[in-house]
C-alpha cells in the first residue's frame, strides 16, 4: 500500500513539473545554400490611390512671432472621422472662404488642423498636419498665393468640445476640423 502512494505521488509531481516548465523552442539551422536566388525582373512599382497628392507649391512662410486672429467671413472646414480629404460640401465653403482671402492680398494666412480626441497625439498631430495641408492647396488651387499661407498643427490640443464621446457623436464632430486665421 505504501509503495502505491508513493508511485501515485511521484506520478503527481512528474505531471506538475513538466505542465509548470514549458520546453524551449529547439532551433534548426536552416540549410545553406550555394544557389543565388532567382532575380527579379525590375519593374517601376505603380501605387494606385484614390486621394490627391499633396505636393507644396511652395514653402511656407514662417509665422513665428506673427499674431493671427479669426478672419472674418470665413468659416471652419469640418473633416469626416480619420480622413483628412474635402468633400463636396466643404469646397463650397472654402471657395466662400477664398472670395474674401483674396480681398486682404497683403495678409498672411495661417491654417489650423485640429483633431478629435480619439488616437494618439502623434497620430493626431499628423493626421490634422494632413488636414491643414489639404486646406493649403485648396487656397492655392483657387488663387492664393502660396508664399502667405502657412500651416500649423494642433492635434487634439485645443478641442471645441472636451471630452466629446465617441467620433460618431456631434459633438466630436466639431472638433475634427481646420481653421483659416490672417495676420492681425
Amino acid at each position: 500500500m505504501l509503495k502505491k502512494i508513493i508511485i501515485f505521488q511521484f506520478c503527481i509531481l512528474l505531471i506538475i513539473g513538466l505542465s509548470a516548465c514549458p520546453k524551449k523552442p529547439v532551433q534548426v539551422p536552416l540549410p545553406k545554400t550555394t544557389e543565388k536566388p532567382a532575380e527579379k525582373s525590375v519593374e517601376p512599382e505603380i501605387e494606385l490611390s484614390n486621394e490627391p497628392v499633396e505636393t507644396p507649391v511652395q514653402e511656407e512662410p514662417s509665422v513665428r512671432e506673427l499674431g493671427f486672429d479669426i478672419a472674418p467671413n470665413v468659416s471652419p472646414v469640418y473633416f469626416d472621422f480619420d480622413k483628412s480629404d474635402i468633400n463636396t460640401e466643404q469646397q463650397k465653403v472654402l471657395q466662400v472662404n477664398s472670395e474674401s482671402l483674396l480681398k486682404s492680398t497683403g495678409t498672411k494666412v495661417l491654417i489650423e488642423g485640429h483633431t478629435c480626441e480619439c488616437g494618439t497625439n502623434e497620430y493626431n498631430l499628423g493626421l490634422a498636419q494632413k488636414r491643414a495641408l489639404s486646406i493649403r492647396n485648396y487656397y492655392i488651387k483657387l488663387g492664393i498665393n502660396a508664399g502667405r499661407i502657412a500651416t500649423i498643427s494642433y492635434g487634439k490640443e485645443k478641442p471645441v468640445n472636451i471630452n466629446a464621446g465617441p467620433p460618431d457623436s456631434p459633438a466630436c464632430a466639431l472638433n475634427r476640423r481646420a481653421e483659416t486665421k490672417i495676420q492681425k
